[in-house]
């Protein structure tokens, strides 16, 4: 499944040129499965608790769950609020801004549908009940509360009744994070994934490896992670499906015949054998390659450096590892 389109190259902001606002992502909902992966209403009542004692359970609205996807609206929220704060300028609960502005930082339509959608993400924002254990801003409050304490549009006051601006006040829990900078970068590529899983395990993997050589963690551990309601086998399969396809931004997956997942910094170079190494250039441009041709990249991979090995043992060793492999992988028939 291909990434979704760049839909809005040219932000052509009027009100607030966010341009250069970074997209930022409170570290408590992305190491917890807050919101659901369903992209139909979602009307489940859920418990969570991991190890380390914290408890979720969550309320689902008339209109169901929190989607991920209704996420964008508070990571354009927390990016806008970071902003200001990181200029040192004062901010606060209520946020306001354009429909439009916030659907193109996000890579979303502008079309009519889009704004129908925003609604009902409003309301599942406020609407949906929350009581839980996990802390913000280093502090931990056992009360039931909404991610957002109100949402919606403002119109313009004359008779057409047009949208003027979205409004939102952001709930305590949330607030909190922001203000204690509970918060960390993320890909600009992250609105761009279409699978609801590959959004949840990109955060996940943002979470916990960040700039680390590697992260891993269990197949079962890493699905209740996500939220995830489907049989581990069918879990396991949609996971396959996303390292094969391989658009995870910034990480590389891999998941062996012990259930073991481990995510890996696209950043680290690849270390194939003595001193050959592929540089991430090489690395990313070898994966396009593979994609298009119809190869599986391990297995291409793999073949190169065995001939890479062949040549170094006769005294030819690549003198340039990462243009020799892409040259070898351009050179391979497609199998398409």
């Amino acid at each position: 499944m291909a990434l979704l389109p760049i839909r809005h190259p040219q932000k052509d902001f009027f009100v607030l040129d966010i341009s250069d606002v970074v997209p930022k992502d409170d570290t408590a909902s992305m190491e917890h499965p807050i919101f659901s992966l369903a992209t139909k209403p979602d009307m489940r009542f859920l418990h969570y608790a991991d190890k380390n004692g914290n408890v979720l359970e969550i309320e689902p609205s008339g209109k169901g769950l929190p989607t991920i996807f209704d996420k964008d609206i508070l990571i354009f929220c927390i990016s806008q609020l970071m902003h200001l704060k990181n200029q040192g300028k004062p901010i606060g609960k209520r946020v306001r801004f354009s429909a439009r502005e916030m659907m193109v930082a996000t890579n979303r339509r502008t079309d009519g549908d889009a704004y129908k959608l925003l609604e009902k993400a409003f309301s599942r924002l406020r609407g949906t009940n929350f009581k839980t254990t996990i802390r913000t801003g280093g502090k931990m409050e056992k009360r039931i509360f909404g991610l957002i304490d109100e949402g919606g549009f403002v119109y313009h006051d004359d008779d057409r009744l047009r949208r003027n601006y979205c409004e939102i006040v952001l709930s305590d829990w949330l607030m909190r994070a922001i203000e204690s900078a509970d918060v960390v970068t993320i890909s600009p590529d992250y609105f761009r994934l279409r699978r609801p899983l590959e959004r949840r395990i990109y955060e996940i993997a943002r979470k916990h490896c960040g700039k680390s050589s590697k992260w891993h963690i269990g197949l079962d551990k890493l699905q209740a992670k996500t939220g995830s309601n489907a049989p581990l086998k069918r879990f396991r399969l949609n996971l396959r499906q996303i390292i094969e396809e391989d658009h995870t931004p910034f990480y590389r997956i891999e998941l062996d015949e012990n259930d073991l997942v481990t995510f890996r910094p696209r950043s680290a170079k690849i270390e194939l054998g003595q001193d050959i190494f592929i540089p991430e250039w090489a690395d990313e441009k070898a994966r396009e390659i593979a994609r298009e041709k119809g190869w599986d990249y391990y297995a291409l991979r793999d073949k190169w450096l065995n001939y890479a090995r062949a040549e170094t043992g006769k005294g030819n060793p690549p003198k340039n590892a990462g243009a020799t492999f892409v040259s070898y992988c351009k050179k391979q028939k497609s199998l398409r």
